[in-house]
């Protein structure tokens, strides 16, 4: 599950206390769950710094943060390990919104094995 940045996010601010004992909980529930392999939170992109190669075996482009727009970053992602799509889309379904203010967006995305 990737979660997307947002402006609050980008910004460096933390979600209300709230919010962080909801997530809190659902970290629990997926801990509890044995489904939680790893789950970390991203500082914003002014402190990243991108590589992007435009032609093979050249040097890439060095490109420090903040990346826009902030709809297309991420904040921080949870891995889990289900037996299925669905167990997954089921899993997401029950994450609070991650950036409050209904700003969040999670991205669903497979591992290859």
């Amino acid at each position: 599950m990737l979660v997307k940045a947002s402006n609050r996010s980008e910004a460096g601010l933390f979600p209300d206390p709230l919010l962080q004992e909801a997530m809190t909980a659902f970290n629990r529930d997926l801990v509890e769950a044995d489904v939680r392999v790893m789950a970390k939170g991203l500082h914003p992109t002014r402190e990243a710094v991108r590589f992007s190669f435009h032609q093979p075996n050249e040097e890439p482009d060095v490109t420090s943060g903040p990346f826009e727009p902030s709809a297309d970053q991420l904040a921080g992602f949870i891995l889990i390990d289900v037996a299925s799509r669905e167990e997954a889309i089921i899993w997401a379904r029950r994450m609070p919104d991650p950036q409050g203010h209904g700003e969040g967006q999670i991205e669903l995305r497979q591992v290859f094995e």
